[in-house]
């Protein structure tokens, strides 16, 4: 390569060629010189403006470092001067599939496919597009062509597995899975979604082995990053009279779903155990048994640990299967103090029922989890001698803010501070009704009855397939599953019959007690 760049460099001396400026600017781009070879096809682009291949050239290396708005940039002025130039259309398509303009990535891609259709990217591509726009069988033809093309392309037989899991064929989306595995050069990706799905069918003991790979990759997907400390992560070794710290990853529902295996913990001769977590809930994390310590960030004034452990590793190393899930309730506790400051909030007549209707925008499968709003649990408002508590924060919020008291609906998630605050309120309901989210665990982690709302796509893994309770939180929690896709009114009609029934057998049982 040195070689090659001196005898470039002697012909730009001679003449600064656009061609040359280009050529050398790939040469520095292979050796990860990438701001020298940004600066060479700015003025290859520079010198000559209609130069396609210097603007699809910068594009490609903008796409790569993540420079996304100017990728699309360096390829549409590729494209102003070559219509048909198939790899800009390509590039350009995948860009707009990170910035989820899905419907302008799909024509790029069509018309990639219409001017070439040899090329597996861009049926891998029109295939993603697909699959996020839930268009499960045109996804699978897309995306089998890819491999028909390039039967070693690992990330369209990823992308394969995905669309086949979405549609419920398991078993030829784990076929898929495998198969990407043994085709990746880095098939971190690839076990992480092969855990889920193990997972989802209660398939524990080899699901959080594939799902360890969520932090292997370099290709960073999720939250679970790795901790910047000097001891090692705690891989099963003995922890007789060591210190351990769990390191929060992804949701606040994760922390609050596994922080139950705080006792199990110090029950092997934990001598300290520390808790790293988001501020919003330490306060409600210090009540778990077992815990000495609940901090916000590892910081220098801390004591070292000899351990540290990510908060969902931990049913992998307790061997955990669906049958020894550590299922003690309540293993969260609402604070005194917080109880006695949102008790005179609280309606005084009637049953008290919390809801939760949306999610954190942000989530991923927001869109398929999270209600259109407020109104579609309209049916609940017929059931009488019920006070209804709205428990939303952020998205949502305003609905419940302006809900009539014809609702019977009390707002009071505007003035929730944290976890601590949360857990006060619903100590002190008769159930929770919420959709997949941090409540759902919060409220099973209290002990308090909860029923859950799922969608039909996309169901997150820890609800299994098909079950109406969870073996996470037995006795308390109840799965109402979307039968028809994306129609929540008959999830909600059958809740409200449901809720009929429970208030009346609710109070049959208070009477009998008098």
């Amino acid at each position: 390569m040195a070689d090659a760049e001196a005898l470039i460099l002697q012909a730009l001396n001679v003449d600064e060629n656009p061609i040359y400026l280009n050529n050398l600017a790939n040469l520095l781009t292979d050796q990860d010189r990438a701001n020298e070879a940004e600066a060479l096809l700015r003025r290859a682009v520079e010198l000559a403006p209609g130069y396609v291949d210097a603007h699809y050239n910068l594009g490609t290396m903008f796409m790569e470092t993540g420079r996304t708005d100017e990728a699309e940039v360096a390829f549409r002025c590729a494209l102003d001067y070559d219509s048909q130039f198939v790899p800009a259309l390509i590039n350009l398509g995948g860009v707009l599939i990170k910035a989820q303009r899905f419907a302008e990535a799909e024509a790029y891609s069509r018309k990639a496919i219409d001017l070439d259709a040899t090329r597996p990217i861009a049926h891998h591509n029109l295939g993603m597009i697909l699959v996020l726009t839930r268009r499960l069988l045109q996804a699978e033809v897309a995306l089998r062509r890819a491999v028909e093309l390039a039967p070693d392309y690992s990330d369209a037989w990823l992308h394969l597995g995905n669309a086949l899991e979405l549609a419920n064929r398991d078993a030829e989306a784990e076929a898929a899975y495998r198969r990407a595995i043994e085709l990746a050069p880095e098939p971190a990706n690839a076990c992480h979604s092969l855990g889920l799905l193990l997972l989802s069918n209660g398939r524990y003991a080899e699901g959080w082995q594939y799902c360890e790979s969520r932090y292997l990759s370099s290709r960073r997907f999720g939250t679970s990053l790795l901790p910047s400390v000097d001891y090692p992560q705690w891989r099963g070794e003995s922890l007789q009279d060591k210190s351990l710290v769990i390191v929060h990853e992804q949701g606040f529902g994760d922390s609050i779903q596994f922080v139950r295996y705080a006792p199990l913990l110090k029950a092997l001769g934990l001598r300290r155990l520390t808790i790293v977590c988001p501020a919003v809930l330490k306060p409600l994390l210090e009540t778990v048994d077992g815990v000495d310590d609940v901090v916000s960030e590892l910081v220098a004034s801390k004591p070292a640990h000899d351990f540290w452990a990510f908060t969902m590793s931990l049913p992998l190393r307790f061997n955990t299967t669906a049958g020894t899930i550590p299922s003690h309730l309540p293993y969260l506790h609402a604070l005194p103090e917080r109880i006695a400051k949102w008790q005179q909030r609280l309606p005084v007549h009637g049953l008290k029922v919390g809801l939760v209707w949306k999610g954190n925008p942000e989530h991923s499968r927001d869109t398929t989890r999270s209600l259109p709003g407020l109104a579609t649990l309209a049916p609940l408002w017929s059931v009488p001698d019920v006070s209804f508590i709205s428990l939303q924060k952020g998205q949502g919020e305003s609905e419940a803010a302006l809900a009539t008291g014809s609702l019977r609906v009390t707002h009071l998630g505007g003035a929730i501070d944290d976890f601590a605050d949360s857990a006060a309120i619903v100590t002190q309901l008769d159930l929770v009704i919420t959709i997949d989210t941090s409540m759902a665990h919060l409220a099973g982690a209290l002990g308090k009855t909860c029923w859950v709302m799922l969608p039909m796509f996309s169901t997150d893994w820890r609800w299994l397939r098909e079950r109406t309770d969870s073996p996470w939180y037995p006795g308390v929690m109840q799965l109402f599953r979307q039968t028809r896709l994306d129609d929540w009114d008959e999830t909600v009609s059958r809740m409200a019959a449901a809720l009929k029934v429970w208030t009346k057998t609710l109070d049959d049982a208070r009477d009998q007690a008098r």
